[in-house]
Order: C-alpha cells, then structure tokens, then sequence
C-alpha cells in the first residue's frame, strides 16, 4: 500500500491528528471517566457518566463492526495476548481506580488539563511516568513478571473474548459478534439516553460520539494503514499509561528512541486542548493552594502508574478501548478501576475533596 517506511509516517501522523480531535473534544466536553463517577455518586449527576457510557457503545459497535467484517485484526493486540494474570489485573485497576479519584483526573483528563494551563496537572503526568517506569521497566518489573507467571492464565483454552467464547461454543462467527455487541450496545445507549438523560444534552451526545468513533479509528490506523510484513507496526488504538511514559523517555533520549502511535497521540492531546482552550479563552493558569493537594496528585498519579501497566490499561485504555474489544480481561480490570473509584469516593477508604 505504501512506499519502505511510509506505512510508519501515516501511522504517527494518525495517531497525531485522533490526539487532536480527543484533546478539542475532551477539552469542551469535559469527558472525564473519573469526573463523571463522582459527580454521579457523589452529586447525583450522571450527565457526565451518560457521555462516557455512550462512548463505550459507539466503541463497542466500531470495533466490533471491523473486527467482525474482517477490516482490522485484532489477534495482536495487547487485550488478546495468550496468557494474562487473574491477580494482577484487577489489582492493577483497584490501583488506577483509587489513584484517579485521588488525583482528581486519569492520564487523558491530566493532559487536557495541562493543554487548557492547569499546572497541577503536570505533578500528575510526572509522577505516572515515573510509577509506570518503575512497573515496565524498573524495580518492580521483576516482581510484576514472578506475580503474572504465578497467577497466569491461559488463553489457549480460555478464550480471550466474548466473540471467541461464543463461536467455541457452536455459535455462527457473524452471530458470536454481532448478537453481544449489540445487546451491550443496546444496553449503554438506553441507559445513557434513557435514565441517565444525556438526550436533554445534544453537545454532549455529539461529543460523546465523536470520542468513540476515535478508537475504532485508532485500530484501524495501526491495523490496517501500519500493516507491513517486513516492518509491522504495533495493532493499538487509544490508551495513555505506557504512552505517557514513552513521551517523557522520547523527550529525555530521542537520539536512541523512535516516536510511536501512543507518543503522537500523548502530544497530538496537548496541542489540541491548547488549541481550542485558547481559541475559546478558556486558558488559565493554575496551580496549588495547598501542600495536601501536591500530595494527592502524586500520590494518585503513582498509583495510576503502577497500577496500569498490572491492569495492562487505563480508564481509557482498557474502559473503552478495551471493552471494545470485547476481552475478558478488560471485563476483569474494569471491574478493579470501578472498584477502586467506589472505595475512594463511597467506601471505607473514601477521600475528602482539598
């Protein structure tokens, strides 16, 4: 399809451009997983928990829609990989969970925020990278590997997804995809237009769509326009841990590393949230008031770093783009953020807004 080399150009000028979009949608529509659970079970307002549930369904359809039509191949991404830890995973998202809360915002929402003058922000990005860098690379990533191997779980006789789950047990292949996408679809969008009333917002709605459309194109851009058979491209779409921390090592040793999807996407963000907080003058500088709040975004941000790589994702990462693929492990770390968010906003071990 395209010339040596270029299939990579295409892709990191893709990944650049869908953090564009993300960064000027998130910015206005201030699509925040995080921020939507606590104003809907602290506040009483689903609004913003309505829009990331429609997302998820605008995910589930896109992605759904190409991996059963035949148009991406997902058997390489990381929500498939043949074997995953039944521990870690849920524990990594009880983690980033609690951390979000803390920091008041996930990776995503931390550079929207920074894109739009909030300083605190960056107290948040750096103390992810650096609890990520420990986790993948550093002197928790021993312990992460003995961990996984010893809660290991095959995926050569647990099917990695529901679609597979479903045709290991007779069902047509069309049928093992369309019938649970449709029915989780179904569901998000009655619950996010219907109870939860995002159809008396339509910006929002809009938005929410324009999101969700992103990550099916994310794939698409890696799967598809990355294919190579000499020189492939990692398959990836949205996700912001391990990204996050490659930006900040691409920024400190570009000379030995290459750019990459997620780091185009990481820089694509700011300069969208930028962009249209300026144009809309929204910008503002911010920072602390108080010692507590510095403590909350590096504690938060530390433990969103450790915890996503165990959770093998994010908020996003795996709450959207993962869920999308339909992966039972994205089931399991999901299950583990939500958790994690209960317990720091509603449980025993709930946090007290600065």
């Amino acid at each position: 399809m395209f010339e040596e080399g270029e299939h990579i150009r295409v892709v990191l000028w893709g990944g650049a451009f869908l953090g564009l979009l993300f960064g000027a949608v998130a910015q206005r529509l201030e699509f925040c997983i995080s921020g939507g659970l606590r104003e809907w079970w602290r506040e009483n307002d689903p609004r913003r928990a309505a829009a990331v549930l429609l997302a998820l369904a605008v995910v589930i359809l896109g992605t759904q829609f190409l991996a059963g039509t035949g148009r991406i191949d997902l058997s390489e991404a990381l929500y498939y990989q043949p074997v995953f830890s039944w521990l870690l995973i849920p524990f990594g998202g009880l983690l980033f969970g609690y951390g979000m809360i803390l920091a008041r915002g996930c990776g995503s929402r931390a550079l929207v925020l920074l894109g739009d003058g909030n300083l605190r922000s960056l107290v948040v990005l750096l103390s992810l990278a650096i609890g990520a860098g420990m986790v993948l690379t550093g002197p928790l990533a021993s312990w992460r590997q003995s961990l996984a191997e010893k809660t290991s779980l095959s995926l050569e006789t647990f099917p990695p997804a529901i679609p597979h789950y479903l045709g290991a047990l007779g069902l047509p292949s069309t049928l093992a995809w369309v019938i649970p996408s449709l029915l989780l679809a179904g569901l998000l969008l009655w619950a996010a237009l219907g109870p939860l009333g995002l159809r008396k917002h339509p910006w929002q709605m809009a938005g929410a769509v324009a999101i969700g459309l992103l990550i099916p194109t994310g794939w698409f851009v890696t799967s598809v326009l990355g294919a190579d058979d000499f020189d492939p491209v990692r398959v990836e779409s949205l996700t912001f841990v391990a990204p996050i921390t490659d930006s900040l090592q691409y920024l400190l040793l570009s000379t030995g590393l290459s750019a990459s999807f997620g780091i185009t996407v990481v820089a694509g963000i700011l300069v969208g949230a930028l962009i249209t907080s300026l144009a809309t003058r929204s910008f503002e500088l911010r920072s602390y008031k108080t010692p507590g709040e510095t403590l909350r975004s590096l504690g938060g941000g530390l433990l969103m770093g450790i915890g996503g790589p165990l959770a093998l994702g994010c908020s996003v990462g795996q709450g959207l783009t993962g869920l999308g693929t339909l992966a039972l492990s994205s089931f399991l770390a999901v299950t583990g953020i939500l958790l994690g968010a209960l317990l720091a906003l509603r449980g025993p071990l709930w946090t007290r807004d600065p």
